[in-house]
């Protein structure tokens, strides 16, 4: 799968997923670094990626419609501190292998995963 890690996650994270052979690209190596959150999404749709991020903007389905997306996972840790990010981004290869993420927005939190799946248009 095809994922992109927002700015606000370490780069050093990519690994988890690339363990899993996901090809994971990044906002800051991309130089986007900054830009907006609508840039950033259409980025991904573009790029048939899946993003990965802790920002809660993304979390809303009016302003990013995931029926147009490879998938959204906002990461929701108990505090940002890198340890515990990582921690709830390991849990996404094994949540990957039971769970469709195209469409469909996940929010990953310490053991447990909410999933938003669009009605049908």
């Amino acid at each position: 799968m095809r994922f992109k890690l927002d700015e606000n996650l370490d780069t050093q994270l990519a690994s988890i997923l690339e363990e899993h052979s996901h090809d994971v690209a990044t906002v800051l190596g991309q130089h986007l670094g900054g830009r907006p959150d609508e840039m950033i999404y259409r980025t991904c749709v573009a790029e048939k990626r899946a993003l990965i991020t802790l920002d809660l903007d993304f979390s809303n389905p009016i302003r990013f419609p995931v029926a147009d997306t490879v998938g959204i996972i906002v990461l929701r840790p108990l505090r940002p501190l890198l340890g515990l990010i990582h921690k709830v981004l390991s849990q996404v290869p094994m949540l990957l292998q039971r769970e469709q993420l195209e469409h469909r927005l996940w929010i990953v939190e310490p053991g447990r995963l909410r999933i938003f799946n669009p009605p049908e248009a």
